[in-house]
Parts: structure tokens; C-alpha cells; sequence
């Protein structure tokens, strides 16, 4: 049994005049609730059997956001090992949404543990556009790579607007 595997999009776009901005999301439940800088992600999730990453990556892209992924194109960043051992394989892919429209699927939760008590809880609680230097410090740790891989890729490493 290998490393667990998950795939997702980071989504961007170009802001008028200060480069790039990256749409991530804050994970939803109660033990995120006051956690920011370093909590947030890209939209992703676990392989499904038999489903090809880029496959997972765009469903659990509408899951989480309740966006439909972009037609165009798709610019793979590679996978990072998380700090957990889990391995992300991301893409990048231009888009703007409106993210005071996101609706995120859920999942069910104990809580407070122990209680017995199960409470319902969106995967994603919202998503924000943020300029690479500010999304440098809201994202986990082990995701910062894949905001270098865009800057690179699309040759832009100015710090963008957007908080």
C-alpha cells in the first residue's frame, strides 16, 4: 500500500497591475474555525479508484467550491510531498470566480468528540483571492511549492495585490 494520493487545481488569475492572484480555500469545521495564516489550500482530494489525477482534481474542485472547473487549459505543477507523507499532485488553471458564491459539499462530524454528537460540516467554510506574497502565508506549509512552480511557470514573481 503506497502514500496516500490526493489531486487539485489551484486556480488563478491575472489582477490589473499587480500580477497574479490565487484562489484557495479555508477548510470548513469547527477545529479550523479561528485558524488562518498556514490553514489554507487548493481545492483537492483522494484518488478514487481507477480515476485518473486530473480526473479527481476537477471533481473535487466542483465539490469544494461548487465551480465548474475552466474548458481551457491545465498547467500540471508537479506533485510535494506534505509533511504528513501524503503526496498532491496540482494544476494550475486560469479562472475568475466569484468566490461570495462558493458552495461546498459536506461531511459529518462528532463533535464535541466523545459527545456522541453529530454535527454536519462544509468541506470548505469560504474561498478568498489573495496576491502570491500574502497566499505565501495563508497556505499549509506543504503546499507553498506550487505557488512558486505558477509564479515560474508564468514567469511572474512580482508579489500580487489582494488580501
Amino acid at each position: 500500500m503506497g502514500r496516500p494520493r490526493s489531486a487539485g487545481i489551484l486556480a488563478y488569475r491575472r489582477a490589473h497591475g499587480s500580477g497574479i492572484e490565487v484562489m484557495l480555500v479555508h477548510p470548513g469545521g469547527p477545529f479550523w474555525a479561528g485558524k488562518d495564516e498556514g490553514a489554507w489550500s487548493i481545492p483537492k482530494g483522494l484518488y478514487e479508484e481507477g480515476e485518473e489525477p486530473l480526473q479527481t482534481a476537477r471533481r473535487e474542485f466542483r465539490e469544494e467550491t461548487g465551480f465548474r472547473p475552466a474548458a481551457g487549459e491545465y498547467v500540471d505543477l508537479g506533485e510535494l510531498m506534505q509533511p504528513s507523507g501524503k503526496v498532491i499532485r496540482a494544476w494550475a488553471m486560469e479562472g475568475d470566480y466569484d468566490v461570495s458564491r462558493l458552495v461546498s459539499n459536506t461531511f459529518p462530524l462528532e463533535w464535541p468528540r466523545g459527545s456522541g454528537r453529530m454535527i454536519d460540516c462544509p468541506e470548505v467554510d469560504r474561498a478568498e483571492w489573495f496576491g502570491l506574497e500574502t497566499a505565501r502565508a495563508k497556505i499549509a506549509r506543504g503546499q507553498a511549492g506550487f505557488l512558486e512552480r505558477l509564479a515560474l511557470e508564468l514567469g511572474d514573481v512580482r508579489e500580487g495585490g489582494g488580501s
